[in-house]
């Protein structure tokens, strides 16, 4: 997962609040010089930017409207304004408004000769060439920084200057033209006095030869930027250079040595808080161990990034986790998991694309906004002329009745002065008629703004509907999905179901085996128990000379033998005829593991003398872990199993662990398969604890005392074997 574009918006970031702070720094060394008037406006605007950079932005968001809307501010004010509203939509990602605002700060920035006018100017290019680079447009973001650099260089403004060669230069960077990009980056490292630029240009310049795979240039520079960032206590540069170095590591292959950057990035990111840059770390920490193959280690990371993706809201990160499990899955053959993962990660990007779409009407509603409050302007403007027409109409007819009396007082006097008063009273009649044709034209004009101004507003009106049917179609969609999840649940009930039946299975085929061991039993009591007891009466009846006798007897003896052989061959699994012990049982274990998809660990030691012991112990060591395995497979839940099987100083110790959710030992009731266990263990002499809780798995451990091999007894007094070696001789 690549970090490099993740950096580039950070330090943009950090470069926007310097030149806002600098504005407002250069602001203050201003005031000495102004009239009241505008001093006044100037702390307003001021005012502005301490409660915005004091992160009580949307309470200078409404101070500013109210400044652009009161109509009193100069054309200084209103620049200024704007610029402060188009870096509050820049914060936000709305692009469309933050330009709208910028290109309004350069309309009104109108004052001559000032060199505080050329600052703005030079701030409001860098604003434009940054959102340009947000939307994609990077020649449009390269001719603004360029227009920023002249406008920077003709007032001597060193700061803005090199804050303007700096994003020159990552634009280079973005196009591809690593050439321009490290001169330019270099070029910014002679700039002394703001650290944040020559950080910056340290990580840029390591990510270029990074990229260019001149990965101990890189190494170098992502060390001085780390030396830098330690040196200044700035944390989120640290955890920046740290990311880089370990993605460097990563592109060189040095795994091992990715991992431990990554890992001191998280740490960093945690106890600094910096939310963004620990999730990013952990993913980064989660590629590398895909690299080593750590698939189970590689999850767990995942998942904690997951969480803090959900808990944040950040929804790039969260289809990116789901991508990096799906790959995890396609390496370990899950391709149902790699599938859901898909699903989950589609739908994430659906929901970015269905908030692009809120955000764009968000911006229509500012646009309609700004175009309402500038029609309100008009509005007034309009007022404000008829009612200059309605004073003008009263003071000409003031003037006509002092004329009309003028004319009666004279009208005796002078016949050509009355003649002369009728000539002005028509032209003054003339000019009248005039000025109500031009109030009658002005209100035509109203009532044609009236018209467009209803049509918009039932424009407006369609976008809430449009999005009350977004919705209804969204919601069918999550029912949609529901169904689907619903579906997949049925389906792994009758997995369940399935598995219950083998598990039924198992028993009755144990059930099975201890008939027929009781037949068995039932047949060495009734035939050679009977044999048995036959032979010892003629024993105890032989007398030296009775030479027939004793070969029926030997006779029966071979019989019985083989009866007891045959016996034994059918009590005892064919495998342990055929093979040792510890083959036999890796063999099961081995069936198990690819039957269940448990992961079992097997560690016998010594394997000779383990081997070597007797068949009986042998046997019910076998069914023990027959026995615990069938439980966990029910039971437990688990995912990894660890048998060990340790046989020193004649004690035979059976440790049997397993992943699984766990039970309390003291409210346990005992099974069937529990009493049986017991009833083995006891049956050997041996002993056994349990410790186990709740989500944390079990532990079994089982010890057997193994008594020393005995010589075998002869029957007292004689030995047949002996005796009919003699009569033969005879």
């Amino acid at each position: 997962m690549t970090i490099w574009s993740g950096r580039l918006y950070l330090l943009i970031f950090i470069f926007l609040s310097f030149s806002l702070h600098a504005q407002i720094e250069t602001k203050k060394k201003t005031f000495i010089s102004r009239n009241p008037v505008t001093i006044k406006e100037d702390k307003n605007t001021l005012a502005l930017y301490d409660l915005y950079n004091k992160g009580d932005e949307k309470k200078a968001y409404k101070k500013a409207h109210s400044i652009l809307k009161s109509g009193t501010a100069d054309n200084r004010a209103l620049a200024r304004t704007n610029l402060l509203l188009a870096y509050y939509f820049n914060k936000r990602a709305i692009i469309d408004s933050s330009i709208y605002y910028t290109n309004q700060a350069l309309k009104f920035n109108t004052v001559v000769n000032d060199s505080l006018k050329n600052r703005l100017f030079s701030l409001g290019y860098n604003l434009l060439a940054i959102n340009y680079k947000k939307r994609g447009l990077l020649n449009e973001s390269k001719k603004w920084h360029l227009k920023g650099i002249e406008a920077s260089q003709k007032y001597n403004e060193i700061n803005l200057f090199y804050t303007h060669t700096h994003g020159l230069a990552q634009t280079y960077s973005e196009l591809g033209d690593y050439r321009n990009a490290l001169q330019l980056f270099k070029q910014c490292l002679e700039y002394k006095d703001d650290n944040e630029i020559i950080l910056g240009s340290y990580i840029n310049i390591g990510d270029i030869y990074s990229k260019l795979k001149d990965y101990d240039n890189a190494s170098i520079f992502y060390k001085k930027g780390k030396a830098l960032s330690e040196k200044t206590n700035n944390n989120q540069g640290r955890v920046i250079v740290l990311l880089g170095l370990g993605e460097n590591y990563q592109l060189q292959k040095k795994h091992q040595e990715a991992l431990k950057m990554f890992q001191e990035a998280l740490a960093i990111a945690d106890k600094s808080e910096l939310n963004q840059l620990s999730i990013v770390s952990r993913s980064s920490i989660g590629d590398t161990y895909i690299s080593l193959k750590k698939y189970n280690e590689a999850k767990l990371i995942f998942s904690e990034a997951l969480q803090k993706s959900v808990h944040f809201g950040l929804l790039q990160n969260q289809s990116s986790i789901y991508d990096e499990w799906r790959k995890i899955a396609i390496l370990q053959d899950d391709y149902k998991s790699a599938y859901l993962f898909f699903e989950k990660s589609a739908i994430i990007k659906d929901s970015i694309n269905n908030l692009q779409k809120i955000k764009e009407i968000n911006e229509l509603e500012v646009k309609y906004k700004t175009a309402q409050k500038q029609k309100e302007i008009e509005a007034l403007k309009f007022e404000n002329e008829a009612k200059k027409l309605t004073l003008a109409n009263q003071e000409e007819a003031i003037k006509n009745m002092i004329l009309q009396e003028e004319i009666s007082k004279k009208n005796n006097e002078n016949t050509i002065l009355a003649y002369q008063n009728s000539s002005n009273k028509k032209r003054n009649e003339i000019a009248l008629l005039k000025k109500d044709q031009q109030f009658k034209a002005l209100e035509i004009n109203q009532q044609k703004k009236i018209r467009w101004f209803t049509i918009i507003a039932f424009l407006i009106l369609m976008i809430p509907i449009i999005g009350l049917l977004f919705q209804y179609y969204k919601r069918f969609k999550v029912q949609h999905l529901l169904n689907i999840k619903q579906a997949e649940i049925s389906s792994q009930k009758i997995d369940g179901i399935l598995k219950e039946q083998e598990l039924e299975l198992i028993k009755a085929s144990i059930s099975g085996q201890d008939k027929e061991r009781q037949r068995i039993a039932q047949e060495l009591h009734d035939s050679i128990g009977g044999n048995l007891a036959a032979i010892k009466l003629q024993v105890n009846h032989l007398n030296a000379s009775d030479f027939s006798n004793i070969q029926k007897i030997s006779l029966q003896l071979d019989e019985t033998y083989q009866q007891v052989r045959n016996l034994s061959h059918t009590l005892l699994p064919k495998k342990f005829s055929q093979n040792k012990f510890l083959e036999v049982l890796e063999s099961y274990l081995k069936n198990i593991s690819e039957a269940s998809k448990i992961k079992i660990s097997y560690i016998p030691y010594p394997k000779k003398e383990i081997n070597e012991l007797d068949e009986n112990i042998q046997i019910e060591i076998f069914k023990i872990i027959q026995e615990l395995l069938t439980n966990t497979i029910k039971h437990a839940k688990a995912s990894e199993v660890e048998i060990q099987l340790n046989y020193i100083e004649n004690i035979l110790n059976v440790l049997f662990e397993d992943n699984g959710i766990g039970f309390e030992t003291k409210n346990h009731s005992k099974g069937i398969g529990f009493i049986n266990l017991e009833n083995r263990i006891k049956k050997l002499n041996g002993s056994f604890v349990i410790d186990s809780k709740l989500k944390r798995g079990s532990i079994f451990n089982i010890e057997i005392p193994i008594a020393e091999p005995k010589p075998k007894a002869k029957i007292k007094g004689i030995d047949l074997k002996n005796q009919l070696d003699e009569l033969k001789s005879n």
